[in-house]
């Protein structure tokens, strides 16, 4: 593989795994900020949130949802080119999934939640239109945008 493709490819891995770290930080911030919520604390402690029991399976999928862009991150950057482009579509369509899902109820949420899934879109989209550096095409293409 040529330099120019190296660093295509590199600066795609930095762009995708730089967007998973965006999202992830608005994210913990949007969970931090529920915290001072008033009775926040309170309708946690008594093991029931918003009509939900709160059990073992639900952390357990709370968990696994939460390793998905944890995980991206760092699989942004060392996966090769296809695994990688179709890893970062799905994560980012079943993060998203899970996104619209969880719903809103305030302002605040409903500001951080529109950020996030802005984020996942540009993920998929950036994936979507990543081309392989190592095909022809996309270099003559390369070539003729120089």
């Amino acid at each position: 593989m040529s330099l120019q493709k190296q660093i295509l490819t590199m600066a795609m891995k930095a762009k995708l795994s730089t967007l998973w770290m965006f999202y992830l930080l608005n994210t913990i911030f949007r969970d931090i900020h529920e915290f001072i919520e008033p009775g926040f604390i309170e309708k946690v402690m008594t093991g029931t949130f918003n009509g939900v029991q709160i059990t073992e399976n639900l952390l357990l999928i709370g968990g696994f949802v939460a390793e998905v862009p944890i995980s991206m991150v760092l699989l942004s950057r060392l996966l090769p080119y296809g695994p990688n482009r179709w890893a970062n579509i799905i994560a980012a369509v079943i993060t998203l999934a899970f996104e619209i899902n969880n719903g809103t109820t305030d302002l605040d949420d409903t500001f951080h939640m529109v950020i996030e899934m802005t984020a996942l879109s540009f993920i998929i989209w950036s994936a979507w239109r990543w081309r392989n550096p190592s095909s022809k095409r996309h270099a003559v293409v390369q070539e003729a945008s120089s």
